[in-house]
């Protein structure tokens, strides 16, 4: 899809405490946004939960489903944030590769999470930088208080736009966002 518009933000990114929602935002946005016709790719980030305790965080390719391991709690390499082991492999092979293939193939970049254990892959920080450099819409979630050059590179540009989940508007968010996406497009 085209864009027209030069005034509509073209990142937009949702921040919030850990276990606010904001992944749930970001795919009730995108389930909204593919049924108005557009095409989403990207990666996306999900809590595994056994017995009522996370033990790690799952990768999907949006666009092909591809599933693999961010972290995990007792995970055999990689280095280790808190508790869990980053799968830097993983990470490169599903996670950096999703977001180019939605460069290329998509209306819509996801990018779920831009946070510490993400950044620590050099393959990631690129693939991020290649599509908050690019022209298409990137939505994501970025970790509220990770402290990285590429994060505050992302903050201080003019059209990124970053919306806090609150408890107040947590399920307005989705309809913001796909608001703001198709105003991107008009």
């Amino acid at each position: 899809m085209e864009r027209k518009k030069d005034t509509a933000k073209r990142v937009i990114l949702v921040t919030g405490r850990p276990r606010t929602g904001k992944t749930t935002i970001l795919l009730r946005a995108a389930n909204e946004l593919i049924m108005k016709g557009y095409k989403l790719g990207g990666m996306v980030s999900r809590e595994i939960i056994q017995g009522g305790v996370r033990v790690g965080f799952q990768l999907v390719d949006f666009g092909s489903g591809e599933r693999g391991w961010l972290a995990r709690v007792g995970g055999s390499s990689g280095p280790k944030i808190g508790k869990y082991k980053v799968n830097l492999t993983d990470l490169e092979l599903i996670g950096a590769k999703a977001i180019m293939h939605a460069k290329e193939g998509a209306d819509i970049v996801l990018v779920d999470e831009i946070g510490p254990m993400e950044l620590l892959s050099e393959a990631f920080r690129l693939a991020v930088k290649d599509v908050i450099d690019g022209e298409k819409p990137v939505l994501g979630t970025i970790h509220h208080r990770a402290q990285h050059t590429l994060i505050q590179t992302i903050k201080l540009r003019g059209d990124t736009e970053i919306i806090e989940v609150t408890p107040i508007n947590r399920t307005e968010i989705p309809r913001v966002i796909v608001d703001k996406i198709n105003r991107f497009f008009a």
